[in-house]
């Protein structure tokens, strides 16, 4: 129900109806909730710890958008960013236990 629902906004946004469109949308999404410090790991996370994730990523996608880096490398910074993310969480409970 949720996807038709999904795809229904966006074709009214766009005007066109894209099989791959949002395709990246789990990637930022998962990005998000890992910076706003849940571990993939287990734990629990916090809303907003969440929304100050989903804010790094939204501001990293418009910079690297409005400098003319191609969507491929945007993907590819996501990942790094998502590394980065579970290598902190990895480095601090090793450093908590």
């Amino acid at each position: 129900v949720f996807y038709g629902i999904a795809a229904m906004l966006s074709v009214a946004r766009t005007g066109a109806g894209d099989p791959n469109g949002g395709q990246t949308e789990n990637l930022d999404a998962i990005t998000a909730v890992v910076l706003g410090g849940t571990s993939l790991f287990g734990g629990r996370g916090v809303i907003l710890g969440s929304l100050l994730g989903a804010l790094i990523v939204g501001v990293f996608r418009n910079g690297l958008t409005l400098i003319g880096v191609s969507s491929v490398y945007q993907v590819l910074v996501t990942g790094i960013l998502v590394i980065l993310a579970v290598a902190t969480d990895q480095m601090s409970r090793k450093g908590a236990r």
